[in-house]
Parts: structure tokens; C-alpha cells; sequence
């Protein structure tokens, strides 16, 4: 029996986000194809492998044994295709890479550039992903590396550390003189703007600063990208965390308010899993970074 990749990949992101659409969403297809995708491996292995419940889908037992085996399949089929190339005594090959980041911050264009001057036939796909998302493709195989705002905290991930990103509260200039001489519990009952529900970095830091003050911050509108979001405060909507870079800017510009007090730091990370250490491809992307990076370095992940 042969193992087509493609509706593997499917059934792998349909578990990991325990939705069809999503899936397709985030692989890039039609819901009807991935569909089929799911129908296949199920015909195949003569089983079902999800069922539905309120609008998600669900592993079942059947299912759950085949995913473990799924990724790790996944996986080494990545892994065969960077070795088989390798005998052949040139790195070549493909680098798939997920980013939760602005290409200044991420320095991303000159670490691909980079690369390529020392291995013009490594191609790279640069795929715009939530830190939640690119977590995920990482683990399914759709990423070979994710650049993500994110604590180092899955044990199946090997991370090196970039930088430090700041973030600080900020909001409409319109609102300058409220937002500069808020209280914590001020700020908190103040309009928010946040990420949609599936952006746990940002939800992390707002916890981290409002929740050890016994504060909930009162979110009346959500996005899925930092432009839409920046869009809303321009216009008033509410509050919402912005990088340093970009408050630094405003403030300058006179386009932003932002509060003396409340401040967030996250680490700028590049993971890839653990069992990718030694491929050729992740060791050149990495020889790359640190380039690009003189003090990057690799952190442990830190236990939840």
C-alpha cells in the first residue's frame, strides 16, 4: 500500500486544527479538496478518523494513533529528501519558512540573501504566519522554520534566540491626554483591540500585564493582522500593543498616544523541530542567521 504525502499533509492539519476549513486555509486549497484529502487516507486505512462535534472535528482513537504517526512520517520524508541531495556533495533543495514578523525586525531578506550567495541552489518559499500558525506547520511539516514572538516553551522545538521585541500600549493621538495619565485599572476599562483568539503571544502578554494586577482588559474588537489592527487605533477604536519601532515612529509623528507605564517583552525566535538538527538545509539556513546575527544563540525551552 503507497502513501500518497499530499492527503497525509491534509489529515495532519485537520487534526492540528480540528477543522476542515481552517485546514484548507492554511494549506492553501479548496474545502472540497481537502475534503477528499481526509476521504482518502479514510478509505485507505479503512477507517474513520474524525468525527464532528459542535462545528470541530474530533480525533478519533484510530485517528489519534495515525496522527503521531503521520507527522513523524512527514518528517522524515523532509528529512530523506535534504540527505539523498546531500550524497551528491551539494546543499540544494527547498526551505519553506513561516514568519510572525516584519521583514525589518525578522532581518529575514538578508538572512535569505545570505543563503543563497553561499547556496545558490537552495530555494526558499517566505510564508506570512501567525506565531500559533507557524507553530503548528512547523510540527506538520508544511514549515521547515518559523520565525516566532513566542517563549521557547515546546520541548520538540530546538530555538535560537535573535533579539528582544518591545511592546508598548498605544492608541489614537486623539486620546493622548487619557492615555498618558491612565492607571493600570484606567487603561484596563479602556476600549482594546486584539488578536483573534488564535494569537496566543499577544493574549500572553496581556495577561502577563493585567492579570498579576487582578485587571481584565475590556476587548471590543479583534483582527488577524497587525495592519488591520494598527488601522482600528489609528481610527479610535481602542488600544492595542505595539512593537517600540512603531510607537517610537508615532510618537515622533504625532500619530499615536501611548502610556509611560505599561511596557511587554517577548523573545524573536527561529525554532525548528528537534529531530531536523542535523538536515543540511536547516544547517545552512542556521550558518545564515548567524550571520545576520551576530549574538544569535539557542535557548532552552522553558517548562509550562
Amino acid at each position: 500500500m503507497l502513501i500518497d504525502l499530499v492527503p497525509l499533509r491534509t489529515f495532519v492539519a485537520a487534526a492540528e486544527e480540528q477543522h476542515l476549513t481552517r485546514a484548507a486555509e492554511r494549506l492553501h486549497i479548496s474545502v472540497s479538496a481537502a475534503s477528499a484529502h481526509v476521504r482518502a487516507i479514510e478509505s485507505m486505512v479503512q477507517t474513520q478518523l474524525f468525527v464532528r462535534t459542535n462545528r470541530n472535528l474530533e480525533l478519533t482513537r484510530a485517528g489519534q494513533l495515525l496522527f503521531r504517526k503521520a507527522k513523524a512520517l512527514l518528517n522524515e520524508a523532509t528529512l530523506f529528501t535534504s540527505f539523498a541531495l546531500e550524497v551528491h556533495g551539494k546543499v540544494e533543495g527547498q526551505l519553506v519558512i513561516g514568519s510572525d514578523n516584519e521583514p525589518t525586525i525578522s532581518r529575514i531578506g538578508q538572512t535569505v540573501a545570505a543563503l543563497r550567495a553561499a547556496h545558490p541552489l537552495v530555494q526558499v518559499e517566505l510564508h506570512a504566519r501567525l506565531t500559533n500558525s507557524a507553530r503548528h506547520g512547523l510540527k506538520t511539516g508544511e514549515l521547515d522554520l518559523g520565525l516566532l514572538i513566542d517563549p521557547p516553551a515546546d520541548p520538540d522545538f530546538v530555538y535560537y534566540k535573535l533579539r528582544t521585541v518591545a511592546f508598548r500600549v498605544a492608541g489614537s493621538a486623539a486620546w493622548k491626554e487619557k492615555i498618558e495619565s491612565a492607571s493600570w485599572a484606567e487603561l484596563a476599562s479602556l476600549p482594546w483591540i486584539a488578536p483573534v483568539e488564535r494569537s496566543p503571544s499577544y493574549s500572553t502578554m496581556l495577561r502577563t500585564m493585567f492579570e498579576a494586577r487582578s485587571l481584565e482588559p475590556d476587548i471590543v474588537a479583534r483582527f488577524n493582522s497587525p495592519v488591520l489592527g494598527r488601522a482600528m487605533l489609528d481610527a479610535g477604536v481602542g488600544l492595542m500593543l505595539v512593537r517600540e519601532e512603531h510607537v517610537v515612529h508615532g510618537l515622533a509623528q504625532g500619530s499615536i498616544a501611548a502610556s509611560p507605564i505599561a511596557r511587554a517583552e517577548f523573545p524573536l525566535l527561529l525554532a525548528h523541530l528537534i529531530n531536523r538538527a542535523n538536515d543540511p538545509l536547516i544547517g545552512a539556513f542556521l550558518v545564515a542567521a548567524r550571520n545576520v546575527w551576530p549574538d544569535m544563540c539557542p535557548v532552552s525551552h522553558e517548562r509550562q
